[in-house]
């Protein structure tokens, strides 16, 4: 008597699914790099427009634009693409127009930033440069001064300057 053999074995099977587990596991991490490398690239992009913009609000309007808390300031939209402020790269992150006065100099600091924490929640993107962020850390373009993650915080608080 003759037994034909149809269909797969249990461990063959098994040896597939993990097989497939493994592919699948390698293509996501790779897809989470090239996400993350591509909101990092978006950002220098953006915060290269939007200092070109505020350049010709100052040269227009004689003066930077005063400081505003995780927003535009008024009157720039008109420098911008589409009049408006763009949403930051990184999900839950948003761009922030930093006009402050240096606490030990006096000088001014002037500078773009995006903030990933509001209102006690925090979407801090998972990269090396910014492990040790926390509420008052920031991704940010420097235009004048003595840069920093936040005006609260000494100058080497954890932060990730693009242009510095």
């Amino acid at each position: 008597m003759k037994i034909n053999k149809k269909g797969f074995t249990l461990i063959e099977l098994l040896i597939v699914v993990a097989i497939i587990g493994i592919l699948s596991s390698i293509v996501l991490i790779n897809l989470n790099r090239a996400r993350n490398a591509t909101y990092l690239a978006r950002a220098e992009l953006e915060f290269k427009s939007l200092s070109t913009a505020i350049q010709f609000y100052t040269e227009d309007n004689g003066d930077y634009p005063a400081d505003v808390n995780r927003g535009l300031p008024p009157g720039l939209e008109v420098y911008l693409a589409g009049d408006h402020w763009p949403n930051a790269p990184w999900p839950g992150s948003v761009y922030d127009w930093d006009n402050w006065t240096d606490p030990d100099s006096g000088l001014p600091i002037l500078q773009i930033s995006i903030r990933f924490c509001d209102g006690g929640v925090c979407h801090i993107p998972d990269e090396p440069w910014a492990t040790d962020f926390d509420n008052n850390s920031a991704v940010y373009y420097c235009i004048e001064g003595a840069c920093r993650s936040h005006i609260n915080e000494p100058i080497d608080h954890p932060g990730y300057c693009i242009n510095c």
